[in-house]
């Protein structure tokens, strides 16, 4: 099954590749034919996904690395070396993720912010300078970063989550921009773009709440493949796009 997917000869890296969404993208990724370099903060984890998307599509590259992604030189030492194993780099699919939220405005805590102004925004702004130059380099680099709905309707109790992912998008389309710039009158060649969804759930969370019907959420195998759908549209159509997986606010 390895190389002969829509993908073949891509090199995509996933952030945040060890929880449900991450294990889905790997997996979908790979029977594309892709080689795929997860990393994740967990390196149990982490070797988890990577063996279970490497053994279900026989024997693909899926290969992971504990990074640091809170420290930009680890993560720009990442991109480094990715590009120099393999010769290019393709994609970051962002899906470090996090929440905490409060019952009310008024109680919202400000440590809730500190906490996910980190995994949210510092992630994505880490990860972003890191890889920008050889995404550009590519023929068909993507940076794809999965955002929530609330970001453009934000509730009272999810202020901190809400700003972090608005920040999160607002960084996303300046690097669209960039993109946007260097391909010149031609169009961009490489590009940035968003995937908003209401919410993520995948089979654990079905089995826990067998009676829940989890309205308006995005199943992680339908989120890996509207990943893995970014390649097969033009730099042009999702650069600086929100691709909505969800009915809008």
């Amino acid at each position: 099954m390895a190389g002969n997917g829509a993908l073949s000869g891509a090199v995509i890296a996933v952030a945040g590749a060890g929880g449900p969404a991450g294990r889905a993208a790997l997996l979908r990724l790979a029977e594309a034919g892709a080689t795929v370099i997860g990393s994740d903060n967990d390196p149990e984890r982490l070797a988890e996904a990577v063996d279970a998307a490497s053994y279900a599509t026989g024997g693909a590259t899926v290969t992971g690395d504990t990074v640091d992604l809170l420290d930009l030189r680890a993560t720009r030492d990442w991109a480094t070396r990715i590009e120099k194993d393999f010769g290019h780099v393709d994609g970051l699919v962002h899906l470090v993720g996090g929440w905490r939220g409060s019952e009310t405005f008024t109680r919202t805590s400000l440590d809730d912010w500190d906490f996910l102004e980190m995994l949210l925004v510092r992630t994505v702004q880490h990860t972003s300078l890191a890889f920008h130059e050889a995404l550009q380099r590519s023929d068909r680099g993507r940076y794809v970063l999965i955002s929530a709905a609330g970001a453009s309707k934000p509730t009272a109790g999810n202020a901190a989550y809400a700003a972090g992912k608005a920040a999160a998008e607002a960084w996303t389309l300046a690097m669209a921009d960039y993109f946007r710039k260097a391909g010149g009158p031609e169009g961009p060649t490489s590009a940035a773009t968003i995937l908003v969804v209401k919410a993520l759930v995948h089979d654990a969370m079905r089995a826990d709440r067998p009676n829940a019907k989890f309205a308006g959420f995005t199943d992680v195998k339908d989120l890996a493949e509207a990943i893995t759908g970014v390649w097969e549209k033009p730099a042009a159509e999702v650069n600086g796009n929100r691709l909505w997986l969800t009915e809008k606010p």
